[in-house]
């Protein structure tokens, strides 16, 4: 049930903290593997000769929390997934190839983008909590 509610669910919160334990909170697209998150970096209207805050924080302190949540105005079918682990910037190599595949495949919007040069954040599933009603959308 879970996986059904995160495949059907288009945008999640990646959760990082910095070393001193701050923590930063942004919208992201993302693709499920087999135990594995995948969140691709794209092409940003920002410079990227300065890594972006979430690439930072995961070399920093690479434990992070990802969230989608559904809300409803009838409360009885809110519900949300959160998936903990560790996290790892994948820069090349064929675990690389095979996560931008997924996010490609997953959002249109990527698959005119360059992406081959940018990092995929990868997340290591260790713990997943849900709550609520996950049959909604």
């Amino acid at each position: 049930m879970q996986r059904r509610f995160l495949d059907r669910h288009r945008v999640g919160h990646l959760a990082t903290a910095d070393r001193n334990g701050a923590p930063h909170v942004v919208p992201v697209c993302y693709a499920l593997g087999e135990d594995t998150l995948y969140i691709a970096i794209d092409e940003k209207p920002k410079h990227r000769a300065v890594p972006l805050k979430r690439e930072r924080n995961i070399a920093e302190n690479p434990a992070v929390a990802f969230v989608v949540d559904h809300y409803d105005e009838d409360w009885t079918r809110l519900g949300w997934v959160m998936l903990r682990g560790p996290a790892e910037l994948l820069a090349g190599g064929d675990e690389h190839v095979k996560a931008q595949a997924l996010c490609r495949a997953r959002y249109p919007q990527l698959r005119t983008m360059r992406l081959d040069g940018l990092p995929v954040i990868a997340v290591r599933i260790a713990r997943v909590a849900s709550w609520g009603d996950l049959r909604a959308s």
